[in-house]
């Protein structure tokens, strides 16, 4: 587990707020790091599997006026989201808002799916947002914000082939109705942002096809999906939690 620019300076930038975002190197996880960082936030992000993906998004940042952490740490493994938190709160202090991103897709159908795909599915997208949270909890400020990233297949019918991660899409829209509970007596909300297709690499090769099935005949851009993650971060929010936002075009299938 690695730190890109791991340098000692002072904690945030004239008391901006601190963001932490689970997979936040690709896609909406990146432009979710942007958007946040624009908005004021020292922002720190986790990534897996593409370094330079990371050292570009942090040095963007960085050029647009924001403080940016970049922490190698795999969802699938308790202690990487442990370090990622105690990274984080070490260098910017308490945490406003949680994004958790990480997610994981291999698709199969039930014949064909493997226990280690299985299980590994089940520690990204489930296990790993419920860590991410319950590790992050004790540096939180009262009255944070907690967003989960789930996806729209949780209330659509889906494709053949994605059972499993519409099984564990579904889990975290159900999860975030408790924790909102549990942190309801901070004032710490809890929302869960569900995507449609998005142009991203999980979905690269099949932007045509995906865009072919929208009433809006296009797929979102990720950044789209950030100005929803934002405003569920903001203040004009602080009344919204326990819930689900389907942002996906309109999609009927």
């Amino acid at each position: 587990m690695n730190d890109m620019n791991d340098m000692n300076i002072e904690k945030g930038i004239n008391g901006a707020k601190t963001a932490l975002v689970f997979g936040g190197a690709r896609g909406i996880g990146a432009a979710a790091v942007q958007r946040l960082a624009a908005d004021g936030h020292a922002v720190a992000f986790t990534y897996v599997s593409r370094p330079d993906k990371a050292s570009e998004l942090m040095a963007s940042v960085e050029a647009g006026g924001a403080q940016a952490l970049a922490i190698e740490a795999d969802s699938a493994d308790p202690a990487a989201i442990r370090h990622a938190v105690e990274r984080t709160a070490e260098r910017f202090g308490s945490i406003d808002v949680l994004v958790v991103n990480a997610g994981l897709l291999r698709m199969g159908t039930i014949d064909t799916v493997s226990l280690e795909d299985l299980d590994r599915m089940l520690d990204v997208n489930v296990r790993g947002v419920y860590l991410a949270i319950q590790a992050t909890l004790p540096h939180l400020r009262d009255g944070a914000r907690v967003v989960t990233i789930g996806s729209n297949v949780a209330i659509r019918t889906g494709l053949a082939g994605a059972s499993v991660y519409q099984l564990t899409k579904t889990a975290v829209a159900g999860l975030v109705k408790g924790v909102a509970l549990d942190l309801a007596p901070r004032g710490i909300t809890v929302n869960n942002v569900q995507p449609g297709p998005t142009d991203t690499d999980m979905n690269a090769g099949a932007i045509d096809a995906l865009a072919g099935m929208s009433p809006l005949k296009r797929v979102a851009q990720p950044r789209e999906i950030a100005g929803l993650i934002a405003y569920l971060a903001s203040d004009e929010a602080r009344y919204v939690t326990g819930a689900s936002f389907t942002i996906d075009g309109g999609l009927t299938l």
